[in-house]
Formats: C-alpha cells, structure tokens, sequence
C-alpha cells in the first residue's frame, strides 16, 4: 500500500496573523519630545543670581549683607520666561535684623497654592566641620493647579540646565514635605548632620 500522506499543518501550528497587530498598538505612543520646555527662555537676571550665590568671593561685611540666602523663581505671567520673583528673597544680612530664623521665613515664602523653584543657601554642620550648599528646590503642591504643574515640570529642567555645579536637588509636595527642618539636613547628608541654621536637630 502507498505511504498515507501526511496530514496538512494545523491552523494551530502557523502563527496566527492578528498576534503581530495586536502588540502594534503598545509601539504606537510616542514619547514627548524631549524639548517639550523649548518654549521657555530662563531670563539672564535668574542666572546672576545664582553664579551671585554660588561664588563665596572674599567680600567686605556690606557686600555680604547685599547676599542673596534665599530666592523664589516664578514663570512670567505669559508662561514663557522664568523670572527672579520679585520681593521673594532674603538677604544675609537680614538674619539676626528682620528674619530670626532663615529656613522657616524661606518655606512662609512660599506660595500654597501654586509652584515655585527656588534656591536656598544652607549652612549646615556635620561632625567633622562647617559647610555650606545651594539646594535647588522644586515646589510644587497638591494644591497647585494642574496646568501649573505641568508647565513647571516640564520646564524644570530649563532652569536646572543653568544651574551648572547644583550638588542638591529636592522636590516638595507640600508643606509636610518642608516645615520640619530635618528633611533637608537628609537631603544634604542624612544623619551626618548635626545643626542647620545653628539649630541642633
């Protein structure tokens, strides 16, 4: 008797066609253009500022009084610049005069329901010595806005471009995150730090 042929292949055996297409779609989205923040500029006076607070030049006592220890960066009212917000700043020399305490006048500064970047000069100490560092904060609250929030998200990273040498980078979420003095001493380098401001912790 002549060999039986052999069967056809099963359906089941070929891959079957609609598999492909169905993972298509997971390929589809893209991702957002990484310069989604093109649109806005950092103004030349944000970045005086900082190349101001973070060159400690040898100074004379009124010089360092005119030191910026705090300040607040807000987006202009047309969305497309980051501006130095105006009267949100302290100054060294007002510590010990109009401001007690540096690091609580710095978080009253900020605005609750909308975001803000700042920088803040930290005098800190560890066990071993006396140091000092610019945090660069993004606040940005449950409260705010959700347009806020996006466009200060996405343009983060404009600022953070300027801001060549930032060794501390802290995100706030609320006042929960900033009131206790404490979270930013782990920031700067956790249980190594023993005072802030020349508090004890």
């Amino acid at each position: 008797p002549s060999p039986r042929a052999l069967p056809p292949l099963s359906p089941r055996s070929l891959p079957s066609s609609p598999a492909p297409s169905a993972r298509t779609p997971l390929r589809a989205p893209t991702r957002p253009p990484a310069d989604m923040a093109s649109g806005v500029t950092v103004n030349d006076e944000v970045i005086k500022v900082f190349n101001d607070m973070k060159v400690r030049k040898s100074s004379s006592s009124e010089e360092v009084k005119k030191r910026k220890k705090a300040v607040l960066f807000c987006l202009s009212e047309d969305k497309k610049k980051i501006i130095v917000e105006e009267g949100k700043e302290i100054l060294v020399g007002d510590i010990g005069e109009t401001v007690e305490d540096p690091y609580a006048s710095f978080v009253k500064l900020l605005p609750l329901n909308d975001c803000r970047y700042g920088l803040y000069d930290a005098t800190y100490e560890t066990r071993e010595s006396k140091k000092e560092d610019l945090v660069f904060i993004f606040w940005a609250p449950e409260s705010a806005p959700l347009k806020s929030k996006m466009i200060y998200a996405s343009s983060k990273d404009a600022i953070k471009k300027k801001f060549t040498g930032i060794k501390h980078e802290w995100q706030v979420n609320g006042l929960d995150d900033i009131q206790d003095r404490s979270t930013l001493a782990d920031k700067l380098g956790g249980s190594v730090v023993v005072s802030l401001e020349g508090r004890p912790l």
